[in-house]
């Protein structure tokens, strides 16, 4: 099964080696039909804290790594 890849922007970099991303989605709303952005937050390794908050970043899903990292920024180089 292939790995999930999602684009959001870094809302803390407070966490040694942890950056927290906030995810937007737009969904049409099944009854109004309307357009409704909603968003999550995922907690993300990311190894040199070389994310700030404000950035755009890319998540990828990787093997747990603590109780809530589960996702991995990638390097900026390919981000």
């Amino acid at each position: 099964m292939p790995k999930r890849i999602l684009e959001g922007v870094v809302v803390s970099d407070k966490g040694d080696k942890t950056v927290v991303v906030k995810v937007e989605r737009t969904i049409v709303h099944p009854l109004l039909k309307k357009i409704v952005r909603r968003s999550k937050r995922y907690h993300a390794h990311d190894e040199v804290n070389a994310y700030k908050t404000g950035e755009s970043i890319k998540i990828i899903e990787c093997a747990p790594k603590s109780k809530l990292k589960t996702w991995e920024a990638l390097p900026k180089a390919s981000a």
